[in-house]
């Protein structure tokens, strides 16, 4: 078993934060009893019960295991489960249910599969866009190895919001995610791009596994270099001793400073803070971007 040198002591921004997690116990025993996963659960968020006492969750498709195993993601890894094919209409049904405004879906990343599971991934927003028309969508994928036919198959379904994230800078992407490339992630955001030019875009990034200052803006320019017009950036937090260790806690004033920066470089809505993940609160980064939709 592989551990890393302790972390260190949690910053008062940090310790302050305290999930509800008696208020989530409703909508936590609802899903497990329709056999619906959510990245909340599975990768250990830190927002899980404010998320959960408001109703709201990232569900996560195509089961609980990952093919890929990144040095920061608390999701358990080995081979691949079997494909639920009742699986998107449990989500929407779901989505229904919770009166969501604003869907997110996301999954494990499924290499063992043929379509590494863009088809469950188009299957599900169709689901929720025919039960609950008024819902918008985001799809949180995979890169799907940036192949054009898979990412154009999650597109024909047409969500309202196509998120993939870099996770990191250049510099520490073999660490942190070994299976998966930086410039694969940019050229999969590119390509969302080239088949719907005026389909909104959005990454995410974690600070604190050791990048610099320069490092973090570098990514930012990137991104809108391929029309990324979202972005998140956020701590990261080690889920277990397994885990990469934390090189730093960012403090806020600089999540407020890369926002700033973010804004600067075009960006139509920059998330940055201490608690921010990529799905966090994504129904407010939706309708702040909406307006500046092509």
């Amino acid at each position: 078993m592989t551990t890393f040198s302790v972390s260190p002591r949690l910053p008062e921004w940090i310790r302050t934060k305290v999930p509800k997690r008696a208020k989530a116990e409703p909508l936590r025993k609802e899903l497990e009893r329709l056999g619906i996963n959510t990245v909340c659960q599975s990768a250990k968020c830190p927002n899980i019960g404010e998320c959960f006492s408001h109703g709201t969750a990232t569900f996560m498709l195509l089961g609980e295991t990952c093919t890929r195993r990144c040095g920061f993601c608390a999701v358990k890894t080995g081979k691949g489960e079997p494909v639920d094919p009742y699986e998107p209409l449990k989500v929407a049904t779901m989505v229904r249910k919770l009166g969501l405004k604003h869907a997110v879906i996301t999954s494990v990343a499924r290499d063992d599969l043929p379509d590494q599971g863009a088809s469950q991934f188009a299957r599900t927003v169709k689901a929720i866009k025919t039960l609950c028309p008024n819902t918008t969508v985001e799809v949180l994928t995979p890169d799907f190895k940036a192949k054009s036919d898979l990412i154009a198959i999650v597109i024909e379904a047409q969500p309202d919001v196509y998120n993939h994230n870099v996770e990191t800078v250049k510099r520490l992407q073999k660490l942190v995610r070994p299976q998966a490339s930086y410039e694969r992630s940019l050229r999969v955001l590119e390509i969302v791009k080239e088949l719907a030019p005026n389909m909104l875009t959005k990454s995410g990034l974690m600070l604190g596994l050791g990048e610099t200052k320069d490092e973090v803006i570098q990514v930012l320019k990137d991104l809108r270099c391929v029309g990324c017009e979202i972005v998140t950036i956020g701590q990261y937090l080690r889920p277990t001793m397994r885990h990469l260790p934390v090189v730093r806690y960012v403090k806020p004033e600089e999540f407020a400073e890369l926002e700033q920066v973010g804004y600067e470089l075009g960006f139509k809505y920059v998330f940055s803070g201490p608690f921010v993940r990529s799905s966090y609160l994504a129904d407010i980064a939706f309708e702040r971007a909406k307006p500046f939709q092509k």
